[in-house]
């Protein structure tokens, strides 16, 4: 099938190496590596370390398909919808030989896992989110073997996956806007863009396809940059026979940069928080303190980035879309009928797409394995954020975009839907409908 694709330029940090170079797993200075992160360790529960323990026991099997060799059995195995497609074009993957306007490498993602395919590459390549440990980064051989294996990648990946200024100095992903050259380089010079919900729609998809509508808003997606600056739309038909579907889903590009960043700033708590109480743990041994003394500078070590992961959960400073946004693949009423509901059937995956992304601007993530791993005393500080936020007690002006009605339905949603969230909030709600019942 070939058929004619709008385009937009984005960048997700997927890396891989090539076929012949050695995936090495002990050797060279990965971050973390020691106590209490322990990042190389093999205690993994993330989808792809579950996934390659039942193919060590039989219970699951990898099928290849000549064109498209493992990648709609691995999609199949993680859950992961064909309609989450997106393509980028420009030249930024290890793999970037292969990659071009013409020849896009495609990306499919859920809430826990990221697959990137290069038409005819050398591997798969993933990011799977474990819950402790974050994201943790494997290939699979493109080529078919008897018992097809993902090999983990961490010294090759996080070279260029932990970064202050990409992913919050965590092992993570990111989504970049990139101007692109006709050739799928980067154009030197030009400025790039980290892309998440707060990005403005100018600034989005250099280097990516993206189909779909969003009006008269403009995004840099769509073209290439020429020698001379001029921006150049991407003429003709791209043929899309290689790929699984023929869209690159505008809807899944929005949740796509909301998501990469809320994963990075649930890592970044979570490791900032391990990180202030074993340094506490020495602290209080050495000074004869109780075991389980948290200090004020411990505190101000993991409430920072919880804040700011309060903020960026709650769609503080997100950018507002202008018109409507329609992606037509069918990606958006996928996504939201994963649910959970509550008894009026509301979710936090169901859309707006008019005004903001999410009819209710509280991230999904929240349900997630690895907002649930976010140790204790932290989690303890983002619920009584949430709480405050929530039931209207913090006015600050950063809060100003959620109106009284989206914090309680919100709020309802969670008691609702979300296990283990404070007794304070379902007792607030029963209180706050007997009131209005009255």
């Amino acid at each position: 099938m070939t058929r004619t694709l709008a385009i937009t330029a984005t960048f997700v940090g997927l890396a891989a190496t090539g076929r012949g170079q050695i995936v090495i797993k002990n050797q060279g200075f990965v971050p973390f590596s020691g106590a209490p992160i322990n990042y190389r360790s093999e205690q993994l529960t993330d989808p792809i370390a579950i996934l390659q323990k039942q193919l060590d026991r039989g219970e699951a099997r990898l099928e290849y398909e000549p064109g498209h060799g493992y990648l709609k059995s691995v999609l199949r195995a993680l859950g992961i919808a064909v309609n989450s497609q997106t393509l980028v074009f420009s030249k930024t993957s290890f793999q970037y030989p292969k990659i071009s306007p013409e020849r896009p490498r495609a990306l499919y993602f859920n809430d826990d896992v990221y697959v990137g395919q290069v038409h005819d590459g050398l591997s798969l390549e993933f990011v799977s989110f474990d819950p402790m440990q974050g994201a943790i980064f494997y290939i699979l051989d493109e080529h078919r073997v008897e018992h097809p294996r993902f090999e983990r990648a961490a010294l090759d990946c996080v070279q260029c996956h932990v970064a202050a200024s990409t992913t919050r100095g965590v092992p993570g992903v990111m989504v970049r806007s990139v101007a692109t050259r006709p050739t799928g380089f980067p154009a030197g010079g030009a400025p790039t863009y980290l892309t998440g919900h707060e990005s403005p729609m100018k600034e989005r998809w250099g280097g990516w396809y993206v189909t779909g509508s969003c009006g008269k808003q403009t995004h840099m997606g769509n073209a290439t940059v020429s020698a001379a600056g001029e921006a150049q739309r991407v003429e003709g038909e791209l043929d899309t026979t290689p790929y699984l579907t023929g869209t690159s889903d505008i809807v899944a590009h929005l949740v796509l940069a909301h998501q990469t960043q809320m994963h990075n700033l649930i890592t970044q708590t979570n490791y900032q928080t391990r990180l202030a109480l074993y340094a506490d743990e020495a602290r209080n041994k050495a000074a004869n303190l109780p075991a389980g003394t948290i200090s004020e500078a411990a505190r101000l070590q993991f409430q920072r980035p919880a804040e700011q992961l309060v903020r960026y959960l709650l769609f503080t400073n997100e950018a507002p879309l202008e018109e409507l946004v329609e992606g037509g693949s069918g990606y958006a009423n996928g996504f939201a009928a994963k649910g959970p509901r509550d008894a009026r059937g509301r979710s936090l995956r169901d859309f707006d797409l008019r005004t903001r992304i999410f009819k209710y601007p509280c991230s999904y993530l929240i349900y997630s394995e690895a907002f649930d791993a976010i140790p204790g005393p932290a989690k303890e500080y983002i619920y009584r954020r949430l709480f405050e936020v929530l039931s209207g007690r913090d006015q600050d002006a950063e809060f100003a975009s959620l109106s009284n009605a989206d914090r309680r339905a919100i709020l309802e949603i969670l008691v609702a839907t979300k296990p283990g969230v404070p007794e304070e909030w379902k007792h607030f709600i029963t209180q706050v409908n007997k009131q209005v019942n009255q």
